[in-house]
């Protein structure tokens, strides 16, 4: 399998560099094929701005969605940024790796997101009519890949729980799943997270790695989370509301995903 590994962490020491380390040589002993995009190594250019695009004049207006589809069109992206969408085609698997802050991804991440997922490339795909509202949710580039998140928090699981003060870990992480994996066609495996980063000894550790490495073992076999598919007919086109008669009643996140031991369609 071709991995690619996106990591986002300042401190190599880290317990994020150690389980990076760690991600790396378990998937190359299994066989994998890993290419990593070390964000803060590379001195990642977080800020989406009018400077990635050759094509603009000085002081011309600035566009973010039509500048970027015409630099992605015409092949003059900036080359950090076509090498990091081509990593994306060539893997088979993507892991992105980071510690939760503000209840999100780090800024570095985000703007990865922000440079790499361009018009043309991750979104703005596929015709748009009354029966199909482009190639997402399900569909798109990223069609046929899978996703997953590692993810470390200060926090206790049962702050994240279900009635924990910080909310449900899968309510957080679902901007990150559905909008930003499953939105350009991932399958989205469920994410793998760290609690108590701040407690973790080598006792704790070792049962990390040890359930980490299993995870990692099962990439192709894992059930990922069963999102909705956009275009499959549980959604009225073009209002983007699951039909009255898919979870009557029911609202919120969870509402976009099968009940278990059901397929999504």
């Amino acid at each position: 399998m071709k991995i690619l590994l996106v990591h986002a962490h300042p401190e190599a020491r880290s317990l994020n560099g150690s389980l990076k380390q760690f991600m790396l040589e378990r998937l190359a002993k299994a066989g994998h094929e890993v290419q990593v995009s070390d964000l803060y190594a590379m001195q990642w250019k977080a800020t989406l701005a009018a400077d990635d695009f050759t094509h603009l004049a000085p002081g011309a207006p600035f566009d973010p969605v039509t500048d970027s589809l015409r630099a992605f069109e015409a092949g003059n992206q900036r080359e950090e940024v076509a090498a990091e969408q081509a990593k994306l085609l060539w893997a088979d698997t993507v892991i992105f790796q980071f510690p939760l802050w503000w209840y999100t991804m780090p800024a570095i991440l985000k703007g990865w997101v922000d440079r790499v997922y361009a018009y043309g490339f991750a979104y703005g795909v596929g015709e748009h009519s009354d029966t199909h509202w482009g190639d997402r949710f399900g569909q798109g580039v990223m069609a046929g890949k899978r996703a997953m998140l590692v993810v470390t928090t200060g926090g206790w699981a049962s702050h994240y729980s279900a009635r924990g003060i910080n909310g449900p870990m899968d309510d957080l992480l679902f901007p990150i799943h559905h909008g930003i994996l499953y939105y350009p066609g991932f399958e989205v495996l469920p994410p793998f997270v760290v609690y108590r980063t701040g407690k973790v000894d080598a006792a704790a550790y070792a049962r990390i790695t040890d359930d980490l490495g299993r995870r990692l073992d099962t990439l192709a076999t894992t059930e990922p989370i069963p999102f909705r598919p956009q275009n499959a007919g549980d959604y009225e086109i073009p209002a983007l509301t699951l039909r009255d008669d898919i979870a009557p009643g029911e609202t919120g996140f969870a509402v976009h995903a099968a009940p278990a031991g059901r397929n999504a369609r």
